[in-house]
């Protein structure tokens, strides 16, 4: 991608190696990480040059053929062995984002359905990988196009805030949640994007801003303590965020804050979407107080670039995400079209 244009692809596949735009040195700095082996992907997704559910499930499938590239045997049975670890190892990365988890049991399962040679295993890994990129980008745009469906009819040209980054940087490319406001912005129905900063590590700053810019999309950042004042001051319409990973019952786990905008939406009678793949469901979990809360290193609250901002001496509390329940959610967009969260079952039936 070149930083002057708006295709937002923060993973690629090159010949033989992965390039990842490094998100942690923007606005800033545009840059570029070259990945070869499955233990610096893993290192990569954990700590978050990659990041966002749906990219990290694309880096996690090609660090599975990274890994299976690596490994030297010409026997079947020792290179499921040895592909089953690299899973381990990138399973460890993120405990929260189920993309992740769903993009390495695909790889597997494709590498033990696979018959034929170990060299064709893998071939048919790099395959599958490129698939479940391309098939993610699809994804976002349907989803962009299903959330103009649901968004408010009232006014003409909306004003949306949102969360954290969901956009070209958090997917394969256009977005979940940002993918909607692209598809607004496209079809005249977007005033403007209120971006919340997105405490601590600053995504809806740095990521959601710099994505608007590119796209000349017309952004204000205020930070996560205004929402519930703009909402008061009938600045808001509608608020979209993504997800990382939602229950069954239609509660969702996203970027620590969002449960406290669901909640003030409700109290101002903004309507709350949630956007995101049907990938991000997890059918197995009944309700989101399964679902496992990543608690990041303290380090992102205390420090911001290379100034530390409190005292010495206290205490900090870091969980990455935390759990809206269904019922403050207005409907779940997904590629398949938007329902009510206790509708999900209905969802995956069509």
């Amino acid at each position: 991608m070149n930083p002057l244009t708006s295709q937002i692809y923060p993973v690629i596949w090159e010949q033989d190696k992965v390039l990842l735009i490094d998100q942690t040195r923007l606005p800033n700095e545009y840059s570029i990480v070259e990945i070869t082996r499955s233990s610096d992907m893993a290192r990569a997704i954990k700590t978050m040059i990659v990041r966002g559910a749906p990219a990290i499930g694309v880096a996690a499938a090609y660090g599975m053929y990274l890994g299976a590239k690596e490994i030297e045997t010409d026997k079947r049975e020792e290179f499921l062995k040895k592909l089953e670890e690299v899973a381990q190892l990138l399973k460890q990365t993120r405990p929260t984002a189920v993309n992740l988890f769903w993009a390495i049991s695909r790889m597997l399962k494709t590498a033990y359905e696979t018959i034929g040679t170990v060299a064709e295993i893998k071939t048919i890994l790099l395959k599958t990988a490129q698939k479940i990129q391309q098939e993610d980008l699809q994804t976002c745009q349907a989803i962009g196009e299903n959330g103009l469906s649901v968004l408010p009819t009232e006014p003409d040209q909306l004003r949306i805030l949102t969360h954290c980054n969901t956009g070209g940087l958090a997917t394969a490319g256009y977005g979940t949640a940002l993918g909607v406001i692209r598809s607004a912005w496209q079809s005249g129905r977007l005033l403007r994007v209120y971006a919340d900063e997105t405490r601590p590590r600053l995504q809806g700053a740095k990521l959601t801003a710099w994505e608007c810019v590119q796209d000349k999309i017309p952004v204000t950042v205020i930070s996560d303590g205004m929402a519930a004042h703009c909402m008061k001051q009938k600045m808001i319409d509608a608020v979209i965020v993504g997800a990382d990973r939602i229950a069954a019952n239609g509660d969702t786990a996203n970027k620590i804050g969002t449960y406290s905008l669901a909640v003030v939406s409700k109290m101002h009678n903004v309507p709350f979407f949630v956007a995101a793949p049907l990938s991000t469901i997890d059918f197995d979990l009944p309700n989101g107080e399964l679902i496992p809360i990543e608690e990041r290193d303290p380090i992102e609250i205390y420090k911001v670039g290379n100034t530390i901002i409190c005292p010495e001496g206290a205490d900090f509390y870091n969980p990455a995400f935390d759990v809206t329940p269904a019922e403050l959610i207005t409907a779940i967009i997904t590629e398949k079209g938007a329902v009510k969260p206790h509708e999900l079952s209905l969802v995956i039936s069509h």
